[in-house]
């Protein structure tokens, strides 16, 4: 699915709404009468709320609560990543309702950040589907960092007095987060580095696998680096220079694996972060390297691209 695509032939498309509420009394007033109107309309609807929050709704739905769907946020938002694609897998092809709070408490700056910006690319991933999205945010716990982004990642605002668009909301691709636009660090003096061709991705392979053994990481995220490492190798050889460099390091519980591609290019405003059409011969190995690890980095300058792989330790 790519941004671009036209919306569905019988005139529906994403609705994306953020709901700030800061009372159980707002959030049970903003949300039933609407899943109710869902369900009337033969909806599919999902659920994705605090267990507290979740037993709130199903009390004031009544025997209407037998019909929804529910998932924990800490699964579903755990990976921000995989949240899109379990997005895209859920409402295909269906008419489908979602509430969505995450919990923001506990997670990193980093964590945050790449969350905020799956929040946006939602919108670009979901576009030709027939889905209202409902994305609540708690003004009593979420943080001022996180509500700043509310009306800049949603078209629509959902108050006591009904919808409004948004004037702030930004396109996905022209959303820039902090950190966005900073170099990347330098490697560590003590980081391996090896170039790779086409006849050597094999021994690619193999030189991450023991790396990363050698390292200590848990050995069932071994495959996972080495299927993310050459995808995005295999990119290079393909459509970039046909070389490049790997270069590995540890720090801070993680393996980091820097692919620097001399002839690569950034061509995709939302790399990796769509999936590509069934029938696309491109744009699986940055989707594939940002399912499997937990952040994909990439800059492009001076004709150089360099794809920064991070994946933890320890599962």
């Amino acid at each position: 699915m790519r941004p671009e695509r036209a919306p569905p032939s019988d005139g529906e498309s994403f609705k994306h709404v953020a709901v700030p509420y800061d009372s159980d009394e707002s959030f049970l007033g903003l949300t039933v009468p609407r899943v109710r109107a869902a369900l009337d309309e033969g909806r599919r609807v999902l659920v994705i709320t605090a267990p507290a929050k979740l037993t709130q709704l199903r009390e004031a739905l009544g025997r209407d609560a037998e019909r929804i769907d529910s998932r924990t946020p800490a699964a579903w938002y755990e990976h921000p990543y995989r949240m899109l694609a379990a997005y895209h897998e859920y409402t295909r092809g269906r008419r489908t309702f979602v509430i969505g709070e995450p919990s923001w408490a506990g997670r990193s700056r980093r964590q945050v950040r790449e969350l905020i910006r799956c929040e946006s690319v939602i919108n670009a991933a979901l576009r030709a589907t027939a889905v209202i999205m409902l994305c609540l945010y708690d003004l009593r716990r979420v943080p001022d960092s996180v509500l700043h982004y509310g009306p800049v990642n949603h078209p629509v605002l959902l108050g006591s007095d009904g919808e409004r668009s948004s004037s702030r909301f930004v396109e996905p691709h022209e959303l820039v987060l902090h950190d966005d636009t900073a170099p990347l660090t330098d490697p560590p003096g003590g980081a391996d580095t090896f170039r790779f061709t086409a006849r050597e991705l094999k021994r690619l392979r193999q030189s991450v696998g023991d790396y990363a053994r050698t390292a200590g990481m848990d050995r069932n995220l071994i495959t996972s680096l080495v299927i993310s490492v050459s995808e995005i190798a295999a990119n290079s050889v393909e459509h970039g220079a046909g070389y490049g460099t790997i270069t590995m390091w540890v720090g801070d519980g993680e393996l980091v694996c820097e692919i620097a591609d001399p002839g690569g290019a950034l061509d995709d405003p939302l790399p990796g972060y769509i999936p590509p059409e069934p029938e696309s011969p491109r744009g699986y190995g940055l989707w594939i390297s940002r399912q499997l690890c937990d952040l994909v980095e990439l800059r492009a300058e001076d004709g150089l691209l360099r794809v920064r792989l991070h994946l933890s330790m320890s599962s």
